[in-house]
């Protein structure tokens, strides 16, 4: 059973076309002509319960456009759409105590406020006893390290602390499904890495269903065996991240230091050679030959060291936005 279904989705958007100058301004007064954009154009995914699916794809790809219509704030053109069981665009208030949207650009936080002020507003909004309030705020303050903050104004707290207590009032009416949408944006190493083991406790804990958008690919790698890829509206891939890497990076790069400079020439016998720097230097190795060449290296060069890593994640991706297509 699906969590999350979604069928042939699409969203066009009608945009005035006006030309340019008094004539153009006169004549788009009087009648005006339109262009459609496909933000969304038959994306079809289905979602299980418990699972944490990674959502990427470049800017103005239609990621926010998909995570709006699953959670209602904008009608599709055309397709179904069912979260939890429901229509999002109806807004039922069954269905709206199930989901949540967290966007890092955004705040419900009032400023001025201390935080536990905002939580009791969205624990009224929730219908949450006093009881139920206090027990959900003490258990997720304590899983984000955020008890002591919560009694300060929103404006006091840095930025990492304040993207803790956005999640923990997005989350306080503990929601089965969440839509996060770069909830990492911004933040420094030390609260991204807090904010993934949150969202990976949360996930163990609750078994709740998660689609993620980030451009912070370790947001993804850490917490995402499965992605979705959306190019220009259309979605161009579904699968594991792993088999993503495989196919668009089907080499190793194996990085050598030598006891002693070798010639570019002769480094070529081995393997194609990505670079040389004093008596170090890189290769790029198809898997099935790693090992003949590897020992070959060790045994007829000096070497004193040597390492075998995949490219990294980032460039893959780049590659497959780039082509368009997997």
């Amino acid at each position: 059973m699906s969590h999350i279904s979604v069928q042939n989705l699409s969203k066009v958007y009608p945009v005035a076309v006006k030309e340019p100058g008094m004539q153009g301004t006169i004549a788009h007064f009087f009648k005006r002509t339109y262009r459609e954009i496909h933000a969304v154009q038959d994306v079809t995914f289905d979602i299980a319960p418990g699972e944490v699916v990674g959502f990427l794809g470049a800017n103005g790809a239609g990621k926010t456009t998909t995570l709006k219509m699953l959670t209602g704030l904008i009608h599709p053109s055309s397709g179904e759409v069912r979260v939890a069981g429901a229509v999002p665009f109806k807004r039922d208030t069954a269905f709206l105590k199930q989901i949540t949207l967290v966007m890092g650009q955004k705040q419900q936080l009032i400023w001025d406020l201390p935080a536990m002020d905002s939580l009791r507003i969205n624990g009224a909004v929730y219908g949450l006893s006093d009881r139920t309030l206090d027990q959900r705020v003490g258990e997720l303050a304590e899983m984000l390290g955020l008890s002591r903050q919560l009694t300060q104004p929103v404006r006091k707290l840095s930025l990492g602390e304040r993207m803790k207590a956005e999640l923990l009032a997005a989350l306080l009416h503990r929601p089965q499904v969440l839509f996060l949408d770069e909830p990492t944006l911004g933040l420094d190493v030390n609260a991204q890495v807090a904010v993934r083991d949150f969202l990976r406790e949360y996930n163990q804990r609750y078994q709740a269903t998660v689609l993620l958008t980030s451009h912070y690919m370790a947001d993804i790698t850490a917490l995402c065996d499965r992605v979705l890829m959306i190019h220009q509206g259309q979605l161009i891939y579904d699968g594991s991240l792993d088999g993503l890497v495989e196919k668009f990076a089907p080499c190793r790069e194996v990085k050598v230091e030598f006891g002693q400079p070798y010639a570019m020439e002769q480094l070529k016998r081995y393997a194609d050679v990505q670079s040389v720097v004093g008596n170090i230097a890189s290769f790029l190795v198809q898997p099935e030959m790693l090992t003949q060449t590897v020992s070959k290296i060790l045994a007829e060069l000096e070497v004193v060291d040597l390492s075998i890593t995949d490219p990294p994640i980032e460039a893959v991706i780049g590659q497959v936005f780039q082509a368009g297509v997997v």
